[in-house]
């Protein structure tokens, strides 16, 4: 049987050439495999391989490809899209692909060519170089940029950004920044940017996305629609997890024989969060993107770990969630938002509460809800749109909520639907979004809510008629799994809804819908009626995704 490797353009395998195949024998040839029985008069000792040797063998055997769909594999795509399929086959070809052109902290000045899809500028290597990209962050296409490389991998190198030397004014402005730390924290990518041009970078990792991963062919894939902008791009976010170190042993002892200061703050603690490029925390006395409450809370928060650092074992993530203190007595009565007090809620099994428009959702403060609270107005509106297309005389009377969490979905589209049912794994979600439905005065029956796998949702909603009901999938980041695909294609429901925070794993699973369903489909297919991003976290990278199929 001949050795096959995975193929770096499209991912499928094909086989090792001869040559190729001993190259990879020799790379993970280890010197343990030679016995004493090996050597004898007439064949000479293998001689022992210098340090440099064994450390360049252990280095290839790390040598293995990103794991599909993960933002490595994304950056993977972007760079064979730079690169173009011709010099990345040669390096291929050649063997060249890990041997980067450039050493360790060496200072290179290039122009970026383009950004990739998780934020950074992409940049082709000096013309004196092998082809060959660098990534480095905060930095614009058309900007030429001084970078210290600080790590390769394959056809790529990633760099610390030294300097703009040439910035592009037409992009660039950097007072639009609102943040201190911006260009050293690693959480927001975009803050030098106008607001609509970060909605039209994300509009093109989802085109980009659906290219990528999706399989489906060009004319299948719609257009996809202008990015819904977030109504607040600053102090949105109402979840932060800022962490810092234990104190290290040296400081310790210095602490214990009264050496150190135990009011001030040590210069070694760093409360915060990761430092772009490096595996240290940067500390952090505010987050413009958190909501107020947060940044109000952060303050004393950071002064009683400054003062008690000497009790602490080992490193602490925090956890501060923005919450509305209590329910109004009566629901039916939303108080106006500038009467209604927030407060902050650091312990992870303390209740949340939130409310979207008019309906309010409970849950504790470790479980998933939507970070930025501004934007699920527009969100579930546009779900219920798509569901409900103003073209249709009848809708939908049925509603499945996969991975329903605390009941988002399900308890904002409840009136628009006789029956809905929502799935969840987690129990806990299950008890909060049952209770949520009380609290909302939701009439007995109207929803109910299954704890279980999602794989098996179909099953519970068996008697539910397929051509009146609607699925909303909204899954964790690793997408949905083939058992869930089969079950939905078997079950074949009017509409689809994908709402996903990885739009690379909705458009792999949005193509294997429709793939399924024409090969079972009896003569039905699903059609990618429309695709749109929705900008959850303004001044980042990330964009979520929606994706509506209409069964035909």
């Amino acid at each position: 049987m001949s050795t096959r490797m995975r193929s770096p353009i499209i991912g499928s395998e094909v086989p090792v050439p001869p040559e190729k195949k001993m190259r990879l024998e020799e790379d993970t040839m280890d010197e343990s495999n030679v016995t004493k029985e090996d050597t004898n008069d007439s064949v000479p000792a293998v001689p022992r391989p210098s340090k440099k040797a064994l450390k360049s063998a252990k280095r290839k055997q790390k040598r293995v490809l990103p794991e599909p769909y993960s933002s490595e594999d994304v950056l993977w795509r972007d760079i064979v899209a730079l690169l173009g399929d011709d010099a990345v086959g040669h390096a291929l070809q050649h063997g060249t692909e890990w041997d980067s052109p450039f050493d360790f902290r060496e200072e290179v000045e290039v122009e970026v060519s383009t950004l990739s899809s998780n934020g950074d500028a992409l940049a082709h290597s000096p013309a004196s170089a092998a082809p060959w990209v660098i990534v480095a962050p905060f930095a614009l296409p058309g900007e030429r940029i001084r970078v210290r490389v600080y790590r390769s991998s394959r056809l790529h190198s990633f760099a610390d950004l030294l300097e703009v030397v040439s910035p592009n004014h037409d992009l660039r402005d950097d007072s639009r920044a609102k943040c201190r730390y911006f260009g050293q924290c690693s959480g927001c990518q975009y803050q030098m940017l106008s607001y609509d041009t970060q909605l039209g970078i994300k509009r093109n990792v989802v085109i980009k996305a659906y290219e990528n991963f999706s399989n489906l062919p060009k004319e299948t894939i719609p257009d996809v629609l202008p990015t819904i902008a977030s109504p607040l791009q600053y102090g949105y976010r109402t979840k932060i997890t800022p962490h810092f170190e234990a104190p290290p042993k040296k400081a310790r002892k210095e602490a214990e024989s009264g050496s150190a200061s135990s009011t001030d703050k040590p210069s070694w603690l760093k409360i915060g969060f990761n430092e772009i490029g490096k595996r240290t925390v940067l500390d952090i006395e505010e987050c413009p993107i958190a909501t107020p409450v947060l940044n109000a809370a952060l303050g004393p928060i950071r002064e009683d770990i400054i003062k008690d650092i000497w009790g602490y074992k080992k490193g602490v993530s925090l956890l501060l969630r923005d919450s509305i203190e209590h329910l109004p007595s009566d629901i039916s009565s939303i108080p106006d938002p500038e009467d209604e007090k927030h407060i902050c809620v650091t312990n992870h099994k303390t209740t949340v509460r939130e409310r979207v428009d008019s309906t309010y959702f409970e849950f504790p403060g470790h479980s998933f809800f939507q970070n930025n609270n501004s934007v699920l107005v527009p969100l579930t509106s546009y779900v219920k749109d798509a569901i409900f297309p103003s073209s249709q005389s009848s809708g939908p009377t049925h509603l499945v909520d996969a991975y329903c969490g605390s009941g988002l979905f399900s308890l904002m589209l409840a009136p628009h639907f006789d029956t809905v049912a929502g799935i969840e794994l987690s129990a806990e979600s299950i008890k909060s979004a049952t209770a949520n439905a009380i609290i909302n005065r939701l009439p007995q029956g109207k929803c109910s809510f299954l704890a279980g796998d999602a794989a098996n949702i179909f099953s519970t909603v068996s008697h539910f008629p397929p051509d009146k009901t609607a699925l909303i999938i909204d899954p964790p980041r690793k997408g949905s799994d083939e058992p869930f695909i089969e079950q939905l294609v078997r079950f074949a429901c009017s509409t689809v809804v994908y709402v996903s925070c990885n739009v690379h794993t909705q458009a792999r699973d949005i193509g294997m819908i429709i793939e399924r369903m024409e090969q079972k489909g009896g003569g039905r297919k699903y059609v990618l009626e429309s695709l749109r991003g929705f900008d959850l976290f303004p001044q980042t990278a990330h964009v979520e995704s929606v994706a509506v199929l209409r069964l035909v």
